[in-house]
């Protein structure tokens, strides 16, 4: 089974880069932004776009990790 998380803001945090920043660059709403990490959902189009600006891959976005099936 794979288990996968939201990782934007520790994204963010590494490259220096505030919500309002990432925001500004993207014309996605603070507040969706700021809610990332904790939804389970997210607009695919919002995606490409904070993966764009950030200059990574969507898969970036998230931690995935396998978990072994008993």
């Amino acid at each position: 089974m794979i288990n996968v998380k939201p990782n934007l803001m520790p994204l963010l945090k590494e490259k220096g880069i505030t919500q309002q920043q990432l925001s500004e660059m993207t014309g996605i709403p603070q507040g969706s932004l700021s809610r990332f990490d904790k939804n389970t959902r997210h607009e695919s189009a919002h995606l490409f776009s904070i993966a764009r600006a950030l200059g990574i891959g969507v898969e970036d976005l998230f931690k995935v990790q396998e978990q072994e099936e008993d």
